[in-house]
């Protein structure tokens, strides 16, 4: 029965809640990462830059010779995200007593890589060579390794943006079922969603778009493949502009103890 409070409270809250409009801003940043991931996965070659636990895995299968994938692709990835997640855990500090200041800045900054990375992408044309393969996989991993460590600073429950596997354990491991307190699945279920949508959008636009319209096919044939990545940037940017208009001072929820 509090399925329905818990999906309104998360996508519309109250402009006095503990979090205020950081749950709604943070799912969009996990249909980001499903944006995201779908190019790099898809076109960089079977490696991820924001799913760090699945790079561990892909590196496996490397590692013992199968097809397809790269030792060197998911350390690259790693290594990136680490870079990033270092940057955002400055920006963490800096802004350790304002919230809106700290998702503006880490959603500008992550932007910033995000276009650097559109720009890579659409001189590379598709299929992207190696050339501009691990240079985008290196900016787009620090990218999101950014959106990471903010995500954790703002300590929003069950909405860290990238990692699902203990939202989805918290789903059957805390409902009534399992003897728990409630399983928070309005919440929960939403950052589902969101990477979801991400990741079929993202991989909807690689795999199919197409124009039929003489005067723009050269375009989009050139640009098509970066699509995920556009809308990834222009979410982004409604996110820290939002985060910025709202972060007016004396807010509760722009206290990291809020």
């Amino acid at each position: 029965m509090s399925f329905l409070p818990e999906l309104r409270q998360t996508l519309l809250p109250a402009r006095d809640s503990k979090h205020g409009p950081l749950p709604p801003l943070l799912v969009a940043m996990t249909f980001v990462t499903g944006l995201v991931d779908a190019f790099s996965y898809l076109l960089l070659g079977h490696v991820f830059v924001a799913n760090m636990t699945g790079n561990v895995v892909l590196m496996g299968f490397a590692l013992v010779g199968a097809p397809g994938f790269s030792v060197a692709a998911s350390v690259v990835s790693m290594a990136s995200f680490a870079v990033g997640a270092v940057v955002g855990g400055r920006i963490g500090a800096w802004f350790a007593q304002h919230r809106g200041h700290l998702l503006t800045t880490a959603a500008a900054l992550q932007g910033t890589f995000l276009v650097a990375a559109l720009l890579l992408a659409i001189l590379a044309g598709t299929p992207i060579p190696d050339g501009y393969r691990y240079p985008l996989i290196a900016v787009l991993a620090i990218a999101m390794g950014i959106q990471n460590a903010a995500a954790r600073k703002l300590a929003v429950p069950d909405l860290t943006t990238t990692v699902l596997t203990q939202t989805l354990t918290g789903i059957a491991a805390d409902s009534r079922i399992a003897g728990g307190p409630g399983s928070k699945a309005g919440r929960r279920l939403v950052a589902v969603a969101a990477m979801l949508c991400g990741a079929v959008v993202g991989a909807a636009l690689v795999l199919y778009v197409r124009s039929v319209y003489p005067l723009l096919i050269a375009v989009v044939v050139l640009v098509r493949s970066v699509y995920p990545l556009l809308i990834a940037v222009v979410v982004l940017a409604v996110v820290a502009a939002t985060s910025r208009a709202l972060g007016r001072a004396g807010s509760v929820w722009l206290r990291v103890d809020g």
